[in-house]
């Protein structure tokens, strides 16, 4: 018994070490991982901003020669109209679209015989059933029609009814 009691205290600090030598080197790989990665983001960062000064003197550049031909107030007007108009299509490149049909013609986009919007889906897309109540396939019964006699006194045919 004292050889398993003490075998059961090696493989405890044998599972002990190892889970302490797994934590160390995935510590590591995780950090250095971490520093390629701040570096990577400081150079995005850099290059961000280089950029944003780059077009900074661009827009003055542009202002000053438009100021040589015209008022100074009216120069900045229309560098401020061509960064609107570059930022309005940027972003309209940026906004994702729906796809397109590449004609404007919509008959030649369903099928024959189908009509766009023309079915209701035969079940929500949660799948829980029904959208509505089903449409009976056959004429509704009409009270005073040859199928149906009509309303009757009798209590007995309620009864049958219910039933």
């Amino acid at each position: 018994m004292k050889r398993i009691e003490h075998l059961e205290h090696l493989d405890r600090e044998l599972v002990d070490e190892l889970t302490l030598v797994a934590r160390e080197t995935v510590r590591d790989e995780l950090r250095e991982q971490a520093v390629d990665k701040r570096r990577t983001a400081a150079l995005y960062a850099a290059s961000g901003a280089a950029a944003l000064y780059a077009g900074a003197a661009l827009v003055l550049a542009l202002g000053l020669a438009l100021a040589s031909a015209m008022p100074g107030w009216a120069a900045a007007l229309v560098a401020a109209a061509v960064l609107a108009a570059a930022a309005y299509a940027l972003r309209g490149m940026a906004r994702p679209s729906r796809p397109r049909p590449a004609t404007g013609d919509l008959d030649a986009l369903t099928p024959p015989g189908r009509v766009i919007g023309g079915h209701a889906p035969a079940s929500p897309p949660g799948g829980m059933g029904l959208m509505y109540p089903p449409i009976p396939s056959g004429a509704p019964d009409v009270p005073g029609t040859a199928t149906d006699p009509g309303p009757s006194d009798d209590p007995e045919v309620w009864l049958n009814r219910a039933r």
